[in-house]
């Protein structure tokens, strides 16, 4: 519990409001609550702060045209272009903080410097100073109560029970282009119909606590990346910034839109000692989830339990077994490239060139600017449906558009429940998304 709280609370003192009192929000006669966002773009030296918690600001009504948004509005700011903050007012008379709107979490965290004798639950020690520096002061989580540190209701859920919203969903608008006054929107208790283009494609919830679903195949141009073929969870979080995602394939991704990565001695040198041995028992047809047990580099226990909590960053148990990990990643690549081609060499030497294209665990793939034109597609499978991200939507560009970097970070989470996606804001900016708390579902549809 104290490594979600760490990664999820940037201050060095926040403070748990137990009880939901009055917020700063405006709920309009149709049970609407409109939240509209602001953008602002990255620059070189923010590039390493881009994956922060996105947040919302609040600004004054009177400033914004009223014929396009209702007077009901709560007016976001985007920060360094992933960022989003609003201002809240919490008891009577209001007291203001700016907190991040996120679907990854549940609760509602906010500073105090009186907690003693509260309902206030204080958080004394934060791994990360460095988020000091940003401008917001909590987070109000939207997930469900089960995922809520102590079990406290959320805040959503309390919005509902009173009566504050028409309809038990809300709807999120990001809007891509960074020119535009508006940059998007959240709206508690329905949709807005200018945001989306066609019908909502929704899917189940396959596990309530997050807002996760189930993801088909992850195509890269027209080809499989082969590990989510049979399906894989993904977690839909308004608070995360890129796209998140196995190591496996955000490696494929590199290599394919050349990324930078980092060179793996130990990959390439299973390449080199075993890559025929692979090459011939998948020829062979052998189970490929245990050749790697099979040819000794994998003990039988070689995926490991992790906690039932899921946090974006996960140590993964097998990366103190590099082989295994390196092991298993190269035969789901050869799987992959055999439905490409029967040539052995050409697989293989394939394979050795993923092993220099592996994310780095800290920092940027940077990539070149003036590539992004001969980039594939990278398409999700939803819903029996395909959501296909261009590379314009899943590169970042800062600087005035001098530097690029890939919107894809690795994520390992071993089975049972990995692997695991988390589709951030890149994800949804190309799709308005409906958190459907009635019939537990999501939907997503072309935005507009």
């Amino acid at each position: 519990m104290l490594n979600q709280m760490s990664f999820k609370l940037l201050l060095v003192v926040m403070c748990l409001w137990i009880w939901f009192l009055s917020l700063a929000f405006t709920i309009s006669d149709e049970g609407l609550m409109r939240v509209s966002l602001k953008r602002r773009n990255l620059n070189f030296q923010s590039l390493n702060s881009s994956r922060i918690k996105r947040v919302i600001h609040q600004r004054n009504l009177e400033s914004v045209d009223q014929n396009c948004c209702s007077k009901d509005v709560v007016y976001l700011k985007n920060y360094l272009d992933v960022q989003y903050f609003g201002e809240i007012g919490i008891g009577s008379p209001p007291q203001y903080f700016n907190v991040v709107f996120d679907t990854g979490s549940s609760n509602l965290w906010v500073p105090s410097s009186k907690c003693i004798f509260s309902e206030f639950s204080e958080i004394i020690w934060e791994a990360n100073l460095a988020l000091l520096a940003f401008p917001f002061d909590g987070i109000l989580g939207l997930g469900f109560q089960g995922i809520s540190v102590g079990k406290v209701t959320p805040v959503w859920y309390n919005m509902i029970e009173q009566g504050h919203i028409k309809d038990r969903v809300f709807s999120l608008w990001l809007n891509h282009d960074p020119m535009a006054e508006i940059g998007g929107e959240i709206v508690f208790g329905g949709v807005d119909k200018r945001h989306f283009r066609g019908e909502h494609t929704y899917v189940p919830l396959s596990q309530k606590g997050y807002w996760q679903i189930e993801v088909g195949d992850i195509l890269l141009g027209n080809n499989t990346t082969g590990l989510c073929e049979g399906g894989c969870a993904a977690i839909v979080d308004s608070g995360t910034s890129l796209i998140a995602g196995p190591t496996g394939v955000v490696t494929q991704i590199n290599h394919a839109i050349g990324a930078e990565g980092y060179v793996s001695i130990e990959c390439k040198n299973i390449v080199q000692n075993y890559g025929n041995m692979i090459w011939e028992s998948l020829i062979s047809e052998l189970n490929p989830e245990i050749l790697c047990v099979d040819i000794g580099l994998c003990s039988n226990n070689g995926f490991q339990r992790i906690d039932d909590v899921i946090e974006t960053v996960v140590h993964n148990e097998n990366l103190d077994r590099p082989f295994c990990t390196f092991c298993n990643m190269i035969v789901l690549w050869i799987q992959v490239q055999l439905k490409k081609s029967n040539v052995k060499e050409k697989v293989l030497k394939h394979v050795d060139e993923l092993c220099e294209r592996l994310p780095k665990p800290v920092g940027q793939a940077f990539i070149n600017c003036n590539s992004i034109s001969t980039m594939p597609d990278i398409t999700f499978t939803i819903g029996n449906k395909l959501f296909s991200l261009p590379p314009e939507q899943y590169i970042l560009r800062v600087d005035e558009g001098s530097v690029c970097y890939s919107g894809f970070v690795a994520l390992d989470v071993p089975y049972p429940q990995g692997p695991i996606w988390v589709l951030g804001e890149i994800f949804l900016e190309a799709y308005h998304t409906v958190f459907d708390y009635e019939n537990l579902r999501i939907g997503f549809a072309e935005a507009a």
